[in-house]
């Protein structure tokens, strides 16, 4: 297997995929000759042409505009959003048109389209680059969410995305793009749509979470069990529309507590869809209520004091702790 990084996996998968199918085109802000703002498409123009890897206007409605028109053709556009915070200007296309294509057409047409964006904190980034604003999207019938949190995971999401008939919102989080290299095989592979990882087994507590907060939980894990012994169980969800409950309700059971951990803001998040999931499904085996390990509701705040703002692994021992001593 090649070691990747996170960037270099996604590129790898978009890749393959315009090599496999003809229909599969690539397009947003300077994606084509400049390889994207981080690089994600480098090289890609060059090795398929400007007919399948090109530029676009900066606008973001038309972007999406341009992926509807495209995918009721039968094309399977990759869009890109070149930072998540653009998404506002688009939303119209995204979970309006997109989303409701199948419905609204009876099933006569299909919008196949990933709208790839950057997001995530931890980098110093300006105003409106860094948000997490998947909680908009989860809210979308007809809609599949999905962040990755390591190079495998984003090389075989990102293939099973563009294969999917349906419009997928792919998250990738700025701070893991480089942040270090995993196996990732070559050539072609899928990673299911819709179901959850469970990263590390434990038995007194569950962890669930996506993106970043994957390896901000992992580090939390291994020190409470290194001085205290707690048995961390950790999920990554990896798809957030739709979600695996079978797996969440499977670890609780064993497990009798749990706290999530997002990067978003804590009302109305993935956070609080899932503590609603766990109490329709398992409430009977929960020993303590769920817990949200979460920024505060306010505004992302200025690159000088995000660290403070973002869930730390000490805010996650703490949440932890709490469940225990419940």
């Amino acid at each position: 297997m090649a070691q990747m990084t996170m960037i270099q996996a996604i590129k790898d998968a978009m890749r393959v995929e315009l090599e496999r199918d003809p229909n599969v085109i690539l397009f947003g802000e300077d994606v084509g000759n400049v390889g994207g703002v981080f690089r994600a498409t480098e090289g890609l123009q060059k090795e398929f042409g400007e007919e399948r890897v090109f530029d676009t206007p900066l606008a973001e409605s038309a972007i999406g505009g341009l992926a509807v028109g495209l995918g009721v053709q039968g094309f399977r556009p990759i869009a890109e959003i070149q930072f998540v915070g653009f998404i506002y200007e688009a939303l119209d296309q995204i979970c309006v048109q997109a989303a409701r294509m199948r419905y609204r057409s009876g099933g006569r047409y299909n919008s196949p389209i990933v709208f790839r964006t950057p997001f995530g904190g931890g980098v110093k980034a300006a105003e409106l680059h860094t948000d997490a604003l998947e909680g908009l999207l989860v809210q979308t019938p007809g809609i599949k969410v999905v962040v990755p949190s390591n190079p495998y995971d984003a090389k075989g999401l990102l293939i099973a995305a563009i294969r999917d008939n349906d419009p997928v919102f792919f998250m990738e989080h700025l701070n893991l793009y480089r942040a270090f290299r995993g196996e990732v095989p070559e050539g072609e592979y899928t990673v299911e749509l819709g179901k959850a990882n469970v990263v590390k087994e434990g038995s007194d507590v569950t962890i669930i979470t996506y993106g970043a907060m994957v390896h901000t939980s992992m580090k939390a894990a291994e020190e409470i069990e290194k001085t205290e012994g707690v048995k961390v169980e950790v999920i990554d969800l990896r798809t957030l529309l739709p979600l695996d409950i079978d797996t969440i309700v499977a670890s609780i059971k064993k497990t009798n507590r749990a706290i999530i951990v997002q990067e978003a803001q804590k009302t109305s998040g993935v956070a609080a869809e899932v503590i609603a999931q766990i109490n329709e499904k398992a409430i009977l085996h929960l020993e303590a209520p769920v817990l949200r390990v979460s920024p505060p509701d306010t505004v992302y705040p200025f690159a000088q004091i995000e660290d403070a703002w973002l869930p730390s692994p000490a805010s996650v021992i703490a949440g932890i702790k709490k469940v225990l001593e419940f």
